[in-house]
């Protein structure tokens, strides 16, 4: 069973009541195992409270348990039937043979350690039942999102699996996000006070004049996962402010290119950062490549539309099942007859097939690696300029997947990275952007400003 509800709708409480109906119900077997399992010991700690909550108040259930308060655990007497709250150190239970588990904010757990051992101790049990509940969680990198793939596609007929019961309380992105009607019909216990309409008015009054927060609000309460990923680089409600149409007259204006190869099965892109003269915008024309075979495994792997996207033109799809270099050739090439190109800069890796004919031709190619030393400035960079609203995208699908998957890694200097989620994300168009982007900013630099960064990217 997969239930995801907002915060406060007491999802402990329900968390707790199951545990001891197997505990101590009906529902118990001798010596049998049940578990809530929680992202860290402080939610394990609240879970087993609140079934002490329970016990303690029931005196028929007080005289038959014997708690172990060091341990999260209680024991029915006569069975010796337990139940135990634990938190996500999976290593410790990959030996338990549980008859019931309750995981708890599964989206909130570091790694699926504790979510493996407990679903694949249950199999080990006739009759074991295994819970999900959750609040919605966010980006494709965290431990529920496989489980909530199935729960939408058991939800839409798209799987049939008896065995499991899909319950998801979510708002669909067409329904405006701050009415309480909206609210009302993706929380259940609101009507009882569950959560507090008044403090969630206040939230929501908040959280219009902060993006942020107002993604936080979608995510938390009203069950919206949000796109982008669990240390996103940026909100995606204000890059989307970019995807203003792509102005006529650019042609010959100047600009900077950016090649990002990946692997020759994966996606690359070229990037063109247009600066048009008497301009403040920044004008992102991606271009993208995957290979032609297998596009709809391709698609089905990735999780997106790759051969609607192809027929839409918004990536070409060479011959075979690898990317043909010569094809991101020439469409760097046919940029550079096009604008007033003052650098390609190419991530080194898997470059050599395209950059080394460039380069032969005398045109302006340059590397540009990946560390910290370059991308935590151009990162800053580029921030900066989403914020203020001067990149211009058009709302290109394939770039704004790319910017949904990026992962931040922050050092404890305060230096920032990308990187992606999850093997099968694709940040390729981001790490172009950010390459484009930052050469592009450096003409409106001061001179000190420019060679500074000029000489610390030189150096690699």
């Amino acid at each position: 069973m997969y239930l995801q509800v907002g915060k406060g709708s007491r999802k402990t409480s329900l968390a707790a009541a199951l545990a001891l109906l197997h505990t101590f119900g009906p529902e118990k077997v001798p010596a049998g195992q049940n578990f809530v399992a929680a992202a860290d010991r402080n939610q394990a700690r609240i879970a087993f409270e609140e079934a002490m909550s329970i016990v303690d108040a029931t005196e028929a259930l007080a005289k038959s348990a014997r708690p172990i308060d060091s341990k999260n655990r209680l024991i029915h007497l006569k069975t010796s039937s337990r139940f135990e709250a634990v938190s996500s150190d999976g290593k410790k239970k990959h030996g338990a043979t549980p008859n019931f588990v309750l995981v708890d904010e599964l989206w909130a757990h570091a790694k699926a350690d504790l979510w493996h051992a407990m679903r694949t101790g249950a199999t080990k049990v006739a009759g074991s039942l295994l819970v999900v509940a959750t609040t919605a969680g966010r980006g494709n990198e965290s431990p529920d999102f496989p489980i909530y793939e199935y729960a939408k596609k058991v939800q839409s007929g798209e799987i049939v699996d008896p065995t499991f019961l899909p319950i998801v309380f979510e708002a669909s992105r067409d329904e405006p996000w701050d009415d309480e009607a909206t609210w009302s019909k993706v929380l259940p216990g609101l009507a009882y006070g569950y959560p507090d309409l008044a403090s969630l008015r206040q939230m929501a009054a908040e959280a219009r004049e902060r993006p942020g927060d107002r993604a936080a609000f979608e995510q938390f309460f009203l069950g919206i996962r949000q796109d982008n990923s669990l240390s996103p680089f940026v909100d995606m409600h204000v890059y989307d402010k970019g995807a203003r149409p792509i102005p006529d007259g650019i042609d010959n204006m100047p600009a900077w290119l950016a090649v990002d190869m990946s692997t020759t099965t994966d996606l690359s892109v070229v990037l063109a950062c247009v600066k048009p003269h008497g301009c403040d915008d920044f004008i992102l024309l991606p271009f993208c490549f995957v290979p032609a075979d297998n596009l709809r495994a391709r698609a089905d792997r990735d999780g997106v539309p790759y051969p609607e996207w192809a027929a839409k033109g918004f990536i070409t799809s060479t011959p075979g099942n690898v990317i043909d270099p010569r094809a991101v050739e020439a469409c760097v090439r046919s940029l550079c007859d096009r604008f007033e190109v003052r650098e390609i800069n190419f991530d080194p890796a898997y470059a050599q097939a395209v950059m080394g004919p460039l380069t032969d031709d005398g045109f302006p190619t340059a590397t540009m690696r990946q560390g910290w030393l370059t991308q935590a400035p151009a990162l800053n960079v580029l921030e900066g300029l989403i914020l203020s609203e001067k990149i211009v995208h058009a709302g290109h699908p394939v770039l704004r997947w790319c910017f949904e998957n990026v992962a931040i890694h922050t050092d404890s200097a305060g230096n920032r990275t990308m990187h992606k989620g999850k093997s099968r994300d694709r940040i390729d168009g981001a790490v172009a952007t950010w390459m484009a982007v930052s050469r592009a900013a450096r003409e409106e630099q001061s001179p000190y400003e420019r060679n500074d960064f000029v000489e610390n990217w030189s150096s690699f």
